[in-house]
This record gives C-alpha cells, sequence and structure tokens, in this order.
C-alpha cells in the first residue's frame, strides 16, 4: 500500500565500481542526485527513512483533498463539530474530483471520505483497527508493520502508514489531548485513548524500526462473572469464592503475565465492592473502570519538559492514605509502592486489591519482597516477609494459554509464616488434562 525504502549513502569506490558518472564535484546531495531527480517528496538523509512519493493516483488525489480540507479549517478544527468538518470534506472533494475530471463510484467515494476523516479528527490508518470490535490489541512497529490479536491469535493486518512522518502526526494526536509528548530527550510515553484504550510509545533512537505504537483496546463491552465463567476462564465455584473474599475485606493480589486478563479480573473482582464504602484507585494510566459512585480514581503524572512535576505511584499511594478510604485499589504495582501498599494494608486498610506481574503465586512472594526493596530502604528479608504474610490473604493467578484463552489458573491463599518462608496453600486449581487437534478439510485431504 505504501512502501518506505532505505536511502543509504554508499563508499565512493562502490559508486565508481558501478556508476562512475555519479562521481561529480559538488555536495553529497548534487553527486547523489546527479544519477536521476528525485522526487518533489523526497528529501536525501544519511541512513534514515526518507518519505516518497504515493505509487496509487487516488492516494496522490487523497492527499491534496487531505491538505485542501486542513487547510480550510486551520486553527479552528479543535473547535469545529464533527458535522462540520464532513461537510467540509465533502464539498471539497466534489470541488476536486470536478476540477481535475475524475469519476468516482459511490462506494469508492464514501471509503474516500472515511479515510480523510480519520486523517482529519481520528487517528489516521489505527482508526478502521480502532472501530474493529473484533480486535483487542494493535501494535505498529514502524510504518510498514502493524499487528493486531484477534481472540487471542496476532496476526500481519493491510493497515499501513505513509512513512515515520505519518506515524509522529498520529501520536502526537494520541498525546496533545492528556498533556504528554515524546521527542528525542524523553522517546517513551505511556497514554490512554479517550475511550480508555492503553497506549504506550516509543520513538528513535530508542526503537530502530521507526516509531512503535501499542494499544490495548478497552472493550466497550464491560465483562461480568458470568461473562467469565461463558468464556470458560473462571469456574462458578471459584468466582462465588473470590466474590465472598471480596466482600469479607480479604487483601487479594492478582498476578500473571502480560496480556493475561489481570486489570480485566481486578475491575471484575473490584465490581463486589458495596457502593456505600468509599473507594481510591491509584494507576500509573487509568484503565479501571468501576460502577460505584463514590470513587476517587488518582492518576501519575510523568515530569514535565524541564523534568520536573513528577508525581509517582508510590507517592499516590502514600497520599491516599490520608483520603480517608475504605478500600484502596492499585492498578499495578511494580516498584516501591509495594513497600507502602503492604503498610496500607497492615494498618486498617482491609479488603484492598492490587494486581503484579508474576509467574506463580509463590513468585508473587519474591516479587513482592524484591519491590519492597527497590523502595530504597534496608529491611531484613524476614522482616518484609512477615509483612506480605500478615497484610495478603490471597493471590489469584491468570495464565494465557496456547490457545489465547485467559483462565484463572490458581487461587492460593496465605497461611502465615513457618521459619523464614510463607506458606501458600491452593484452593482452587485449573489442569490441563489434554490438547484437542483441529484438522481442517484440506489437511485430511493431504
Amino acid at each position: 500500500f505504501y512502501k518506505v525504502d532505505w536511502l543509504m549513502v554508499a563508499e565512493p569506490e562502490a559508486i565508481a565500481a558501478v556508476a562512475p558518472e555519479l562521481l561529480t564535484t559538488g555536495s553529497l546531495a548534487e553527486r547523489l542526485g546527479g544519477g536521476k531527480k528525485k522526487a518533489a517528496a523526497e528529501e536525501g538523509h544519511f541512513g534514515r527513512k526518507v518519505r516518497r512519493t504515493a505509487p496509487d493516483p487516488m492516494v496522490q488525489f487523497r492527499f491534496r483533498v487531505q491538505d485542501r480540507v486542513i487547510g480550510e479549517i486551520g486553527p479552528r478544527l479543535n473547535r469545529t463539530s464533527q458535522a462540520e468538518i464532513q461537510r467540509t470534506i465533502e464539498r471539497c472533494l466534489t470541488e476536486a474530483l470536478s476540477a481535475e475530471g475524475i469519476l468516482l463510484g459511490q462506494g469508492d467515494r464514501r471509503r474516500m471520505v472515511k479515510d480523510i476523516e480519520a486523517e482529519v479528527y481520528g487517528y489516521g490508518p489505527l482508526q478502521v483497527l480502532l472501530d474493529d470490535s473484533g480486535i483487542n490489541e494493535i501494535m505498529a512497529n514502524g510504518p510498514d508493520h502493524v499487528y493486531v490479536e484477534r481472540q487471542g491469535k496476532v496476526t500481519l493486518s493491510e493497515v499501513r502508514f505513509y512513512d515515520e512522518e505519518h506515524m509522529l502526526r498520529v501520536i502526537d494526536r494520541i498525546l496533545t489531548p492528556i498533556g504528554r509528548r515524546v521527542d528525542e530527550s524523553s522517546p517513551m510515553a505511556d497514554a490512554r485513548l479517550p475511550d480508555g484504550s492503553r497506549v504506550n510509545i516509543v520513538i528513535p533512537p530508542l526503537s530502530l524500526v521507526g516509531p512503535s505504537i501499542t494499544i490495548r483496546k478497552f472493550s466497550e463491552q464491560k465483562f461480568t462473572t458470568e461473562d467469565f465463567i461463558e468464556f470458560g476462564s473462571i469456574s462458578p465455584e471459584a468466582a462465588l469464592f473470590l466474590a465472598g473474599c471480596v466482600w469479607a475485606r480479604l487483601n487479594i493480589i492478582v498476578s500473571g503475565g502480560a496480556s493475561s486478563g489481570k486489570t480485566t479480573l481486578l475491575n471484575i473482582l473490584s465490581s463486589y465492592i458495596p457502593s456505600d464504602e468509599r473507594i481510591v484507585t491509584v494507576e500509573t494510566t487509568a484503565e479501571l473502570s468501576l460502577w460505584q459512585e463514590h470513587v476517587v480514581p488518582l492518576e501519575a503524572r510523568p515530569p514535565n519538559i524541564e523534568g520536573k512535576g513528577e508525581v509517582d505511584v508510590r507517592q499516590l499511594v502514600i497520599n491516599c492514605l490520608r483520603m480517608r478510604p475504605e478500600r484502596i485499589v492499585v492498578g499495578e504495582c511494580r516498584g516501591g509502592e509495594a513497600i507502602d501498599m503492604l503498610q496500607a494494608m497492615n494498618t486498617g486498610h482491609d479488603g484492598s486489591l492490587t494486581t503484579t506481574h508474576a509467574n506463580s503465586p509463590t513468585d508473587v512472594i519474591s516479587r513482592l519482597e524484591v519491590m519492597c526493596m527497590m523502595a530504597g530502604m534496608n529491611l531484613p528479608s524476614k522482616a518484609i516477609r512477615e509483612q506480605i504474610a500478615s497484610a495478603v490473604q490471597l493471590i489469584v493467578h491468570m495464565n494465557r494459554l496456547r490457545d489465547g484463552s485467559r483462565k484463572v489458573v490458581q487461587v492460593t491463599e496465605i497461611q502465615g509464616m513457618e521459619g523464614d518462608q510463607i506458606i501458600l496453600q491452593d484452593i482452587f486449581v485449573y489442569e490441563q488434562q489434554g490438547i484437542c487437534l483441529l484438522y481442517t478439510s484440506d489437511a485430511a485431504d493431504e
């Protein structure tokens, strides 16, 4: 669809062996341009991806209409209604088709209008993927490779960006509304879309394939316990048990690997909290969506362009203790905030919930111990383990299986200390008893 190639500068000896006519006097750009004239849209940069003229004439035409629309709306874009933008696009497209004598069918016209709308006030080529409810995750590795996850399977999509500059414009559109930025001095950022979808962005020089965009889509449908049972992610007995644990104000940690469904399960567990309790949530990027009214969501803030003003999760956890919470829900413990979370659980804030990355309930204990050490306090291991054994009563471990399904594989109780070791006891365990092989008709014929 769009093609971006590498433009590399060869050594003089290599040029002389292949095309001696290129070895003329003048600047490097002039010598490189001696053999052929560059397209007007290209600029020569050593070792950088360059922008090439779109090969499809209709793509070039769409770019001209798009530039005309943006030129007419200009700085009024943020104050212009979507309906007015659509009328402007329709008018500019009609005038351009008439002026250039192009005949366009109704289907192609609607598709072009939709593409221009996505570029003007949407998220460019990603908009069609964001609108697809069957896609769970979007992963753009540079302009040419955009992968999507459907039903646990990752596949390469047909969506392409025009070039890296095109990607950077989409990234700017994602970050600007929430007051965040990326540049060479700060090439990474976490963000969220208006619907709550989580976004991670990495740009060069950290990303060697061009800008990288990873979007974890936020489902419009709020999953419930019944959905989890229907999907086979949890048994009815385990779901009823977890609901009772939340009502009984047990401190629970949800663990699992990346994209295993920890946040989704945390949302479901939080739904069991009674509506008359005050809840304070703390997250790096807001993802939780609770139905209760008495909720105070807190979100960490990155440093500004001067490197100041950062508010991390640990500071928010400490501050929320002064907000008279009856329940504290931390989106994820990944650093020194773990020690403050354990202190809160041990000082009257029962019924707190959080998540962490780990491969098993046993690893959760080790990870909590390491994260407490990351707080910079010289605490002995036994003291930290005693805090963990006293603060946490239950670990719920989720796993993403080979077929892409996500399941609660262990519900484990922390029974206390025996010597220097924390004693764990499994209450529910998911056991895989076999593998089901499905053969297609083509495979059967072979």
